[in-house]
């Protein structure tokens, strides 16, 4: 198979290549990081290879992670600005907001802690970038976007594949007409993320403020599994795999075929296997949004085989009348119908810009590459004073799209969609469940 590249050559690269130019800072751009757990020590190190940074102040409620996260800055290679000051620490976002002055925020803690500390940061005058899915709720999403444009702040959300080199070629075979008529799109999760078995109850350790961790979500009893990845099997803190996997899938498609928000909902699911877990989140779940002439499937189960091949375990693909698209993390793959070449392309190139990714953690070593463009995108909007390809604005209909369809679930009927109003048609007790309530004190941010 050709790639895209050495088909279009010279059009191809220029359309990969950033439009992103770095620029002579009169001094780094001031960095705190609140959570920082995998995908902060992701976020911040991409961000440190591509921009000027210094990262100020780190926040989190585990003193561990935190203690784990200093050192990783302090001696990585591949900083733009070597760091000659170690960040100070911080257990509550509030007071690392008040003791600085910072041009960015990254904030990536578990889903139910996006919204507040966001809002905050660009109150306090700094640039978010925020992880996905953005909030546990729609109505936090309008919020969040409510405060970014009031406040005039760039959000850019971290579902990265707007800004991702093998995505953007693809996208543009979706745009010049390559797969024809798209009629549906299937997206697919199948990782075992959902433990079968959780630890028992126990007191949590002194290095951790578990009532923090749960904050405005109710209290979820301490299990020495939850953190730091496992929280996503519980609803209390997340949506799920359909919001945590999903939402990068539905966000891609969306942006390839130029779609808003689905018309109508419907999904089904349950526990059907694993019933003795703890979790809180189903084990199988299916989901189908309707837009007004193409249908996005969501099939999702935490047991069985795991597909082989790189989209097999989680991906997406676009079905046209003239071609087929398939989807992974960070690989496309074109089959036109009509016998000719296929077509394929990776991160590759990315990755090879920087040696060092190979000393990352195993984990990290595939998202700090996937993450730069993103993050170079996140730096020219600021410069350039404009939205980013990650808006706020699609993280929250993505989110909200993959929300929607757990209401769904849990109604046990189809929920059609008021794009112009962002309310439920005709369903007050749907309607209502588009803002979960706080555990107190905390106070829900919808109105800001």
């Amino acid at each position: 198979m050709a790639s895209r590249r050495q088909v279009l050559g010279g059009t191809a690269a220029a359309i990969l290549t950033s439009t992103w130019r770095a620029q002579a800072a009169a001094r780094p751009y001031r960095v705190g990081v609140i959570g920082s757990g995998w995908m902060g020590r992701c976020d911040v190190l991409a961000l440190m290879q591509v921009a000027p940074v210094e990262v100020v102040a780190l926040c989190d409620v585990d003193r561990l992670m935190l203690n784990d996260f200093v050192p990783r800055v302090m001696n990585f290679p591949d900083s733009v600005v070597r760091p000659t000051k170690a960040p100070a620490l911080y257990s509550d976002y509030r007071a690392m907001l008040a003791a600085h002055h910072f041009d960015i925020v990254i904030v990536a803690t578990p889903d139910h802690w996006h919204a507040l500390p966001a809002i905050a940061a660009m109150k306090a005058g700094a640039h978010v970038y925020l992880e996905k899915p953005i909030t546990v709720d729609v109505a936090e999403g309008k919020a969040l976007v409510t405060a970014a444009r009031h406040f005039n702040r760039v959000v850019q959300v971290g579902t990265q594949r707007r800004a991702s080199p093998p995505h953007i070629e693809a996208c543009k075979l979706v745009r010049e007409g390559r797969l024809g008529k798209v009629g549906l799109v299937e997206i697919q999760g199948f990782y075992h993320q959902r433990k079968a078995l959780f630890a028992p109850v126990s007191t949590p350790p002194k290095t951790i403020d578990w009532n923090t961790y749960c904050g405005p979500a109710p209290l979820v009893s301490y299990r020495s599994d939850i953190h730091p990845v496992s929280w996503r099997a519980f609803r209390e803190f997340g949506n799920g795999y359909i919001a945590d996997l999903g939402v990068h899938f539905i966000d891609t498609a969306r942006w390839m075929l130029g779609l808003s928000w689905p018309n109508r909902i419907s999904s089904e699911g349950g526990v059907y296997v694993d019933k003795q877990s703890a979790a809180t989140v189903v084990d199988t779940q299916t989901a189908q949004w309707e837009y007004d002439d193409v249908v996005f499937n969501w099939r999702n189960r935490e047991w069985g085989e795991i597909p082989p091949g790189d989209g097999g375990p989680w991906g997406a693909t676009l079905y046209g009348d003239k071609g087929t698209l398939s989807l992974s993390s960070v690989t496309y793959e074109f089959t036109p119908l009509d016998g000719g070449q296929k077509l394929h392309g990776n991160l590759d190139a990315e990755i090879a810009k920087f040696p060092n990714d190979a000393r990352l953690l195993p984990m990290d070593r595939q998202l700090v590459p996937l993450t730069r463009p993103n993050m170079r995108d996140f730096i020219g909007a600021i410069e350039q004073n404009r939205r980013p390809v990650a808006d706020v604005e699609e993280g929250y209909i993505s989110t909200s799209t993959a929300i929607l369809a757990n209401m769904a679930m849990d109604l046990g009927r189809p929920l059609r969609w008021n794009a112009k109003t962002e309310h439920v048609i005709g369903d007050d007790e749907a309607d209502r469940r588009l803002l979960r309530p706080y555990r107190a004190p905390w106070v829900h941010p919808a109105g800001v």
